[in-house]
């Protein structure tokens, strides 16, 4: 929703200035110009950006538009999740996970945390380590550096989507003095015209200047970055998972692998120790 109103923002404020000092709109409608700095732009990203890119940045859109994904109330799900699981596996042992981590999408005890459950991603991924709990993997430090290795390669792709983003945005401004060389070039053609003539036609060309320059810092950069913010929200919900099975791993009660799991998060998005207490306190027992 911010990238939203933001975009709303710069386009007014960019528009209204224009306007507002006498400018007339309708000079900067140049079709041709905005031709060739998007054509340009989207065809160097193509050349540079494998499929999985292209893909992962078409798919990026929707959610960088609706903000990061998790939010306070979602992080004190799955803390909550996290603390039925261990607890279950502490008083039943290991083993006693094994129904839910096979068959996750009829778990009842994962159904009981509905936006946790409906994310095949990360419910893949918990149970992914949960398994190997129940197959007798007792050693956290070997778990920690397959969990690192994994977030890391998730980290990564998401790293390239928004790096080139970033990337076809640092490259909008030249594009933008190609779109006016281009335009100067057709006014040279003209230049036995009258001025009024001539100086439309270098108006025209201008605006591709103009419009390479607004588009990269006031639209593309910003949304790489967003997109960044998005991942990022999703690494640190990786992260959780992380520190909380480490600390199960290490024979700490369910209270604390849940707090360890908790005081990593950032105060924005960290609910307080007396929410998450009250919370794993009123959990339906199994």
């Amino acid at each position: 929703m911010l990238v939203i109103i933001g975009t709303i923002v710069v386009i007014l404020s960019v528009i209204g200035g224009y306007m507002g000092a006498g400018g007339h709109l309708g000079v900067l409608w140049q079709p041709f110009e905005f031709v060739i700095i998007f054509g340009a732009a989207f065809g160097s990203f193509i050349i540079g950006a494998p499929k999985p890119i292209l893909t992962g940045t078409i798919k990026a859109i929707g959610p960088m538009l609706r903000g990061p994904k998790y939010n306070k109330d979602s992080f004190l799900e799955l803390l909550s999740m996290l603390y039925s699981v261990f607890k279950l596996a502490k008083t039943k042992g290991d083993l006693a996970l094994e129904s839910h981590v096979e068959k996750p999408d009829d778990s009842p005890l994962f159904q009981r945390f509905p936006k946790f459950a409906a994310d095949h991603h990360n419910l893949a991924f918990l149970c992914d380590y949960l398994r190997l709990l129940t197959l007798g993997t007792n050693n956290a430090h070997e778990v920690e550096a397959i969990i690192d290795a994994e977030i890391e390669a998730h980290h990564h792709h998401n790293h390239e989507i928004s790096h080139s983003v970033i990337n076809m945005a640092d490259g909008m401004p030249a594009l933008g003095i190609v779109a006016a060389v281009l335009g100067v070039i057709h006014t040279m053609g003209s230049i036995t015209e009258p001025p009024e003539v001539l100086g439309h036609l270098i108006g025209a060309a201008l605006v591709g200047t103009f419009s390479g320059v607004l588009l990269s810092y006031g639209f593309f950069a910003p949304y790489g970055k967003a997109m960044q913010s998005v991942f990022d929200n999703e690494t640190l919900y990786l992260q959780c998972m992380k520190a909380g099975l480490l600390a199960h791993m290490q024979g700490y009660a369910p209270q604390v692998s849940i707090e360890f799991a908790r005081k990593i998060l950032p105060d924005h998005l960290r609910p307080t120790f007396q929410q998450l207490e009250e919370t794993v306190t009123n959990l339906p027992t199994e």
